[in-house]
């Protein structure tokens, strides 16, 4: 073999190890599993460590990346405009478009409530963003403006406590947004992905406490008993839609009968072997609940109950190879506990207590291949190796950022997204 067939070898396996896998949604897969399977990351890293690069983003926002067709794409607000950037896989800036007025986060605190919290999604032939504005709009994978429009100009105010959190999912060969809210009316919605027509809408209500019928969680989409099915989270209840008409499948309710006020809820659920774990109770209660079959399926959905262990913010990971979730307990004590259940029976296989400090955390874990990543809110994202009955080899890696968006894995890289800056590692 000569030098030059040689080097375009190496050249493709380069490109080959940074193409393996795409970060398609927020949590990576429609299943809300935060996992990379194929991702061999690395485990100890600084700036001055295993940093490939880092860029300085152009406005505020807390969207985790996604990443489709070598771009990692971000939404952000720019010069008071919502706004879409898209970013090679080296750092380079490819495009930025922007749209009309954002509606700011709220609060004094404008570092966790921006006007762009929702991750974008993509089929790999268009991007669909989502607001806090309301703007729901299409790109093509240039960055061009194929349609946009505007939920609460259609169908009522935003009326959330807090600010927007939910992302677009596309399910039923739709996108599909979820607007639940204790007042003002709830609903899920599908959109035609060429034209943004509205294809189906259907409401969502439920008699509960005050906010407690807030949402900022987004829907899994999932196969069940052979059905596409959309899988809801909010008002105290688990719902299953099919997304090709929006018809309610069924119904699980039990989180909160004494009608309790202010459990609105953050995290989104996931779901292996089908059970779907659902953090209640802000963040005190974790629950598995076997979903399935037709209308008010709660006296037997129930597959088990965990006091002490759940999240408020922070969204499980679903381990589809071992059948396990991985929950860490954001902000209630024990803070910083890591617990992995069974999905099937909710028993505690191994956990893992972090060093326990004041911060809180709000980004969801990362599971790379077999490094599991848990950024907490100061910058200080803990890494350790998932192997037999525990999690090995933890290291504490810090970076002068304040962390609100999820870790990302693609091939050998892991793809960080500060307040401030975009971060890259990788050997």
């Amino acid at each position: 073999m000569n030098y030059r067939n040689l080097l375009g070898i190496m050249m493709m396996s380069g490109s080959l190890c940074l193409q393996a896998g795409e970060w398609k949604t927020w949590r990576g897969d429609t299943h809300g599993s935060g996992v990379a399977p194929e991702a061999e990351t690395v485990l100890s890293f600084s700036e001055e460590q295993n940093l490939l690069w880092k860029v300085h983003l152009p406005g505020p926002g807390n969207s985790t990346p996604i990443i489709t067709n070598d771009q990692l794409l971000v939404t952000c607000g720019i010069e008071g405009d919502d706004a879409v950037v898209s970013y090679d896989l080296e750092g380079k800036e490819l495009w930025r478009t922007s749209f009309g007025s954002e509606t700011p986060g709220k609060g004094d605190n404008k570092q966790k409530g921006t006007g762009a919290n929702s991750s974008i999604v993509t089929d790999g032939r268009g991007i669909f963003a989502y607001f806090k504005s309301g703007r729901v709009a299409a790109l093509t994978m240039k960055g061009k403006k194929v349609w946009e429009l505007n939920l609460q100009d259609k169908f009522g105010k935003d009326t959330l406590w807090w600010d927007e959190g939910t992302s677009p999912v596309i399910a039923g060969g739709f996108l599909v947004l979820a607007v639940m809210q204790t007042e003002g009316g709830s609903y899920v919605i599908g959109l035609q992905k060429n034209t943004g027509k509205i294809a189906w809408k259907v409401d969502r209500n439920f008699d509960v406490g005050a906010e407690s019928g807030d949402s900022y969680t987004t829907p899994l989409v999932t196969e069940i008993e052979g059905q596409e099915t959309l899988v809801t989270w909010g008002a105290d209840h688990l719902t299953g839609h099919d997304p090709s008409n929006g018809k309610l499948l069924w119904t699980c309710g039990g989180f909160n009968p004494k009608k309790t006020k202010f459990w609105r809820v953050i995290a989104s659920p996931a779901c292996t072997d089908g059970v779907v774990a659902v953090s209640y109770a802000r963040g005190k209660m974790t629950g598995g609940i076997r979903v399935g079959g037709e209308g008010d399926i709660t006296d037997g959905a129930w597959a088990w109950r965990r006091e002490g262990i759940g999240a408020d913010s922070v969204s499980p990971v679903a381990n589809q190879e071992s059948g396990t979730f991985i929950v860490l307990n954001d902000s209630e004590k024990p803070r910083g506990l890591v617990s992995c259940l069974d999905a099937r029976s909710g028993k505690t296989l191994w956990e893992e207590q972090l060093p326990k400090a004041a911060q809180k955390f709000y980004a969801s874990p990362l599971l790379a291949g077999n490094k599991l990543y848990l950024a907490r809110v100061d910058g200080v994202i803990f890494s350790g190796t998932v192997e037999g009955n525990g999690l090995s080899g933890l290291t504490e890696n810090r970076l002068d950022d304040n962390l609100y968006a999820s870790p990302v894995a693609i091939g050998k890289r892991l793809f960080i997204r500060g307040r401030r800056n975009l971060y890259c590692f990788g050997k």
